[in-house]
């Protein structure tokens, strides 16, 4: 007899982004029973999206193997908080940026920030990202175009241009898939 598969209930919610704390279920960004082994000892990450889903998880998980974390989000200011939460139950430095990575002069500011705040930086994850589904192509605007185009290729552009005179010799920068 097949295993029956169970599905998660469809989640809605009218506001973009959304809110990871009024999901439910809520996501799992923590795996209680991994333990980190020190990887990113001393390390500094700024990672973009970091206040829910994957870019919380990586926070999580960074902070874990032993690094310090800047996370940006755009308004989530709850979500984030939650993250800051997570990351200092490792025992690591975690500071919240809101704003708007689609603007160069954000990212120039947050990738500073993250420098001066933490005292370095040797990781950016350009995490973040926005989707707005469409049934025809005709019903995208030029405006919502723009608006994505900022938020998921500019922002790798601007954030990497800001990231580059603090990164060292084994630093990395890591983008993840659109």
């Amino acid at each position: 007899m097949p295993k029956e598969q169970k599905t998660l209930p469809p989640q809605h919610q009218t506001q973009k982004p959304g809110h990871e704390h009024e999901m439910s279920p809520r996501p799992e960004a923590n795996d209680v029973h991994y333990l980190g082994s020190g990887k990113l000892q001393n390390k500094v990450a700024l990672i973009t999206g970091g206040d829910s889903g994957i870019g919380r998880a990586i926070a999580v998980m960074f902070a874990k193997e032993g690094a310090d974390v800047a996370i940006s989000y755009l308004n989530e200011h709850k979500d984030a908080e939650e993250t800051r939460r997570l990351v200092e139950e490792q025992k690591r430095k975690c500071i919240t940026v809101p704003g708007d990575i689609g603007d160069e002069q954000f990212c120039k500011a947050l990738v500073e920030q993250t420098a001066r705040e933490l005292g370095k930086l040797d990781i950016l994850v350009n995490n973040a990202a926005e989707q707005h589904p469409k049934d025809s192509i005709e019903e995208i605007s030029e405006q919502q175009l723009e608006r994505t185009f900022r938020t998921n290729i500019f922002s790798m552009f601007f954030l990497t241009k800001a990231a580059l005179k603090h990164l060292k010799k084994g630093s990395a920068i890591v983008n993840t898939p659109r």
